[in-house]
């Protein structure tokens, strides 16, 4: 079954659970292909490998630009803090994740896009994964 990216959104554990941090435009791969690590042998007619670790570069986000919004991540930066990406919302709209949940920890920076003629101003957030990405599918998916 496909779904759509309607219903994505960026998540952050306060003290006892996770809220949606704020409305995000764009999310980006989770996760990476791992590394490919040669075995060839000078007996091989063929490169031969085995794989490594999983890579994971920093996580951008987009969002549209709001002043309180902006303030919010502001004041998560420098700080190891829980986020997530899930998919799938309620009836009434509220994110639970039951097409998926990537939990992370990282540290957070925030900073607005520029812009052109026409344009809706822009900000972008990157976070720094500093813990493996955890899987949950609460429905069983």
């Amino acid at each position: 079954m496909a779904t759509n990216t309607y219903g994505t959104y960026l998540m952050h554990k306060n003290s006892s659970a996770y809220e949606k941090l704020v409305d995000i435009t764009e999310f980006p791969d989770i996760g990476q292909d791992p590394d490919m690590l040669e075995t060839t042998t000078l007996s091989d007619k063929m490169r031969t490998f085995i794989l490594g670790i999983q890579g994971n570069d920093g996580m951008n986000f987009a969002s549209n630009y709001d002043p309180t919004a902006y303030q919010a991540l502001k004041a998560l930066e420098g700080k190891e803090e829980e986020y997530g990406i899930w998919f799938g919302h309620t009836a009434a709209g509220v994110p639970d994740g039951h097409l998926g949940k990537f939990n992370f920890g990282g540290e957070l920076t925030a900073h607005p896009t520029g812009g052109g003629v026409n344009e809706v101003r822009g900000m972008s957030i990157t976070i720094a994964p500093s813990t493996v990405i955890t899987e949950e599918f609460p429905s069983g998916n």
